[in-house]
C-alpha cells in the first residue's frame, strides 16, 4: 500500500538524532554472507524494506536467520540451506538492485542460475545488468541471454582482470565478492570507492579475503580457498546524516547528528557552507545551527554561478543532490546543479514548481535553481526515488500550511525511523494512506 507524508511546515527543527545503518552498506554485506557456511553477525542493521526481502529470501532457502530488531542485529548461517538451483531460481528477490549482487555468490554454490531482468531500484535512469554479466564471464561463467536467461559455472571462479566502463558501485561490489574466492589474483580498474564499497571490502577482509587498494580506483584481490564467518558493523548512513543537517539548516533550527563517519564529510560540509551554513564538528558527530535566511555564496569568478556537481565518490554524492536542491529553493541566490551520473535525475522539477520554486532545466543532467522564492504549501507527487521524496518533504517543512508528499513509501526502503526522528526534532509530520 502506498503512503503519503503529511507535513505542517514552518517550524524550526531542533534536537539530536541518531542515524540508521547505511542501506547501501548492509545489502551487499548480507549478500556476502552467501560466501561462507559459517555464522555472520551484522550489527546496526536497519529495519528497511530491502533488508526484509533478503531475510525472507534466506529463510525461504532454509538458512538460519535470527534478527533482533531492537538490537539491530542479524545473525545468518547458510550451512543448512537448500541451495539447489530450483529453489534459488524460484525465490530470488525482485524489484531491488542488490539482487544482482547475489548472482556471483549463488552461482559459486549452485552452478546454474536462471534470472530475470527486474533487479531494479529507484527510477534513476537505466540500471544495466550487462556489466554484471561481463564480469561473471570474466570469472569463467557461460551466459545464454535469449529466450532463456541462464548463467552456468563449472568449478570455481578463475581470476579476472577487468576495467570498468564507469565506476559502478554494485558492479564493483559484485566483482570483489566473486574475486574473493576465485583461483589466482584478480584486478579491477576504475573501481567505485564509495563509503559503502569500502565497508564491504573491509567486511570481506574480516572474513579472510585478501584485498589491496580499498578506497582507491584500483583493487587487487588474491583469491582464497574459503571465507570464515565474522562479526561486522554497518556504518552510519552518511546520506541520512547529511539530510538531517540540511533540514536543520533549512528550517532555521539547531540539529545535532551523532555519528562515527566524520572522515567522509569534508566535501559534504563544504557544500552546506556554500549556503552560509557553518557545520560544527562535535566529539560525537556534527551540528548545524542557524537563524539567518540561507544565502548562496557567490563565486569569485563573477560570470559563473555557484554550483554543486555530483559524480562517483570522492565527488559529492549524486544521491544527495535532491536535498541540496531543496536548500537552494529557500535560499537567496542562484545555483547550478549537475548530476553527472543519471540522465533522468531531474524529472521531478515540475513537482518543485507546485511549491512555487523557480527552476530551469538546462539539459537531462543540469538545472538552475533561482532563489528568493515565495513558496506555498502544495500537494506533490514523489517519483520512485528515495532522496527526491525526502527533498520534497524538506521544501514542505519550510512552508507555513499543510503539504502532502504523495507516494512517499520509498523512504521506508532506506530510513526505518524517518518520521519518528523528524518528530523528535519538532516536526509536525505523519504517514497517511494515499
Amino acid at each position: 500500500m502506498s503512503e503519503s507524508l503529511l507535513v505542517r511546515g514552518g517550524k524550526a527543527l531542533s534536537g539530536a538524532v541518531t542515524p540508521s545503518g547505511n542501506k547501501n552498506a548492509v545489502l551487499p554485506m548480507l549478500c556476502a554472507t552467501l560466501l561462507t557456511d559459517e555464522t555472520m553477525t551484522v550489527r546496526n542493521a536497519p529495519d528497511i524494506t530491502d533488508v526484509n526481502k533478503i531475510v525472507d529470501f534466506f529463510l525461504g532457502l532454509g538458512s538460519r536467520v535470527e534478527w533482533d530488531r531492537d538490537a539491530k542485529t542479524i545473525e545468518v548461517n547458510h550451512s543448512g540451506a537448500d541451495l539447489n538451483a530450483r529453489s534459488v531460481i524460484d525465490s530470488l528477490p525482485s524489484g531491488m538492485r542488490s539482487s544482482v549482487m547475489m548472482f556471483g555468490p549463488l552461482l559459486a554454490r549452485v552452478g546454474t542460475l536462471n534470472v530475470t531482468d527486474d533487479a531494479t531500484g529507484c527510477s534513476l535512469g537505466a540500471r544495466e545488468v550487462d556489466p554484471h554479466l561481463d564480469i561473471l564471464e570474466g570469472f569463467g561463467a557461460t551466459i545464454e541471454w535469449g529466450d532463456r536467461r541462464e548463467i552456468r559455472l563449472q568449478g570455481p571462479f578463475s581470476a579476472n582482470a577487468h576495467w570498468l566502463d564507469y565506476a559502478s558501485v554494485t558492479t564493483t561490489e559484485h566483482f570483489v565478492m566473486c574475486a574473493a574466492l576465485a583461483q589466482g589474483t584478480s584486478t579491477l580498474v576504475n573501481a567505485a570507492s564509495e563509503p559503502h564499497v569500502q565497508d564491504l571490502c573491509s567486511v570481506l577482509v574480516e572474513m579472510g579475503a585478501k584485498i589491496e587498494g580499498i578506497g582507491t580506483s584500483v583493487l587487487k584481490i588474491d583469491g582464497v580457498e574459503s571465507l570464515a564467518g565474522a562479526d561486522v558493523q554497518v556504518s552510519d548512513d552518511h546520506h541520512e546524516i547529511f539530510t538531517f543537517l540540511a533540514i536543520g539548516a533549512m528550517t532555521g533550527g539547531d540539529v545535532s547528528v551523532e555519528h562515527s563517519v566524520q572522515h567522509h564529510f569534508p566535501l559534504m560540509d563544504r557544500t552546506l557552507e556554500k549556503f552560509g551554513v557553518e557545520v560544527e564538528r562535535t566529539p560525537t558527530g556534527s551540528r548545524v545551527s542557524t537563524t539567518d535566511r540561507l544565502r548562496i555564496e557567490q563565486p569569485r569568478t563573477s560570470h559563473m554561478l555557484q554550483k554543486v556537481e555530483g559524480a562517483p565518490w570522492p565527488y559529492f554524492p549524486v544521491d544527495l543532490i535532491p536535498p541540496v536542491v531543496a536548500l537552494a529553493t529557500v535560499a537567496e541566490g542562484d545555483m547550478l546543479f549537475w548530476n553527472k551520473v543519471y540522465e533522468g535525475a531531474f524529472g521531478w522539477v515540475p513537482e518543485l514548481a507546485k511549491f512555487g520554486a523557480k527552476v530551469t532545466v538546462c539539459d537531462p543532467h543540469r538545472i538552475i535553481v533561482f532563489g528568493r522564492n515565495d513558496l506555498r504549501a502544495a500537494i506533490v507527487d514523489a517519483p520512485y526515488i528515495i532522496r527526491v521524496t525526502i527533498a520534497l518533504f524538506m521544501v514542505g517543512a519550510t512552508i507555513d500550511g499543510e503539504s502532502v508528499i504523495r507516494n512517499a513509501s520509498p523512504v521506508r526502503r532506506a530510513h526505518p525511523n524517518f518520521v519518528e526522528n523528524l518528530r523528535s526534532l519538532g516536526a509536525d509530520v505523519e504517514w497517511v494512506a494515499d
